[in-house]
């Protein structure tokens, strides 16, 4: 320990403004790297897991114990920098530390603001029709200041969509069903996306319960040139696809309508799902339990536990299906609380994980006392239970 300090304070002084903390100790760490500048008086930390990345500020006393605490617990390796040199402590795995200190022909840059711009997938100055629509942009194709949140978000929304096609070939047919498609805000961004941008032979159908909402949607698709955009109505439950479907898209599809939405993608064999699930009501007029009767007591917990275990319910049953599943944190248009975002691929799933997700979704029907809807169409199709999973 005090060999460790002593290479800590050797390593630390008032002009090494970039660090980055690697090498995690085990596999179960909370992030894999951690970056940290030094901007005036404050170090920001940028700590990075796999798939998020979490900042924090501390000041220079918070930072020296913080760093001790790091390399005694968390990672192996330390880089920083001056303007001249580079300081490096490795450790080994019996907890030995050393230190080397060599010039540097090329130091990284300094990070002079905590607010550095964000490469946007969706570029401002760009224009981009539904977005001078929906107030985001000007004519000229500028953020209006006050819309930055909403065009954030988009880009988000945008990014867990990129995160799953990047790798398609421009040119390439893309076939994608929106069900619950409402005002279509995100629909049209993403024909747009799709189209523009990937440069995807894109086919999208929206599908709506309002007859002038439709109306309104397929005159803005026309006002576009969006000519592989088109929207209709149905039900979702009753909805027969034009094409085989690719892509399944539902963005706050109300209660069962969200189960029929993914029992629909699971029976076309979609590639790609994308659901934020909304008024997960059933499930709180079902839930029961004398074993962990602690979350059904209370009215908020009970509805909040219900949310949570519909969704998970969901994304075992999907992993049932043969889908690579993703739980993630998702912020609506709306400023409304954060959401979650069904992402599921369909890809090679073990027999052996395919049983134990439909084993955790049965045992949790048993203790909860639940019937829940996507559940019951996948059993009456004899889907989960066929030997095609």
């Amino acid at each position: 320990m005090n060999n460790l300090i002593s290479a800590v304070e050797t390593c630390f002084n008032p002009k090494i403004y970039k660090i980055i903390l690697s090498k995690p100790r085990t596999k179960t760490s909370d992030y894999q790297k951690i970056v940290i500048n030094q901007i005036k008086e404050v170090y920001h930390l940028e700590k990075f897991t796999a798939t998020q990345v979490f900042n924090e500020n501390l000041s220079l006393q918070q930072f020296k114990d913080f760093l001790s605490q790091a390399l005694e617990h968390a990672f192996l390796q330390y880089n920083g920098w001056d303007e001249q040199y580079q300081y490096i402590i490795q450790i080994s795995k019996k907890g030995k530390p050393s230190v080397t200190k060599k010039a540097v022909t090329a130091a990284p840059a300094k990070v002079l603001t905590h607010n550095r711009e964000k490469n946007y997938i969706l570029k401002e100055g760009t224009l981009i029709p539904p977005l001078v629509d929906m107030g985001i942009f000007t004519k000229e194709g500028k953020v209006v200041k006050a819309m930055y949140d909403k065009f954030r978000q988009i880009n988000r929304f945008v990014e867990i969509i990129d995160d799953e096609i990047k790798n398609l070939d421009p040119g390439a047919q893309l076939n994608v069903i929106d069900f619950g498609c409402g005002k279509s805000y995100l629909t049209f961004i993403l024909y747009y996306y799709l189209s523009e941008i990937k440069n995807l032979k894109v086919r999208i159908v929206g599908l709506d319960l309002k007859s002038d909402v439709i109306d309104r949607c397929n005159a803005s698709a026309r006002k576009y040139g969006y000519d592989q955009l088109s929207f209709e109505l149905g039900n979702i439950d009753a909805y027969q696809s034009p094409f085989a479907v690719d892509m399944i898209i539902t963005l706050h599809a109300c209660d069962t309508a969200t189960d029929y939405a993914l029992y629909n993608a699971i029976k076309w064999n979609a590639g790609l799902i994308f659901s934020v699930p909304c008024c997960q009501h059933e499930l709180n007029g079902q839930i029961k339990t004398d074993q962990l009767s602690l979350l059904t007591k209370y009215g908020i917990i009970k509805e909040r536990t219900a949310a949570l275990i519909t969704d998970a319910i969901r994304g075992n049953l999907l992993e049932a299906c043969g889908y690579k599943v993703q739980l993630l944190e998702f912020v609506d248009l709306a400023h409304t609380p954060k959401n979650i975002l069904i992402r599921a691929k369909k890809t090679s799933v073990t027999q052996k994980r395919k049983a134990q997700a439909l084993a955790e979704v049965k045992s949790a029907i048993e203790t909860f006392s639940l019937t829940p809807t996507l559940y019951g169409l996948l059993e009456t199709d004899e889907i989960i239970n066929s030997n095609k999973n």
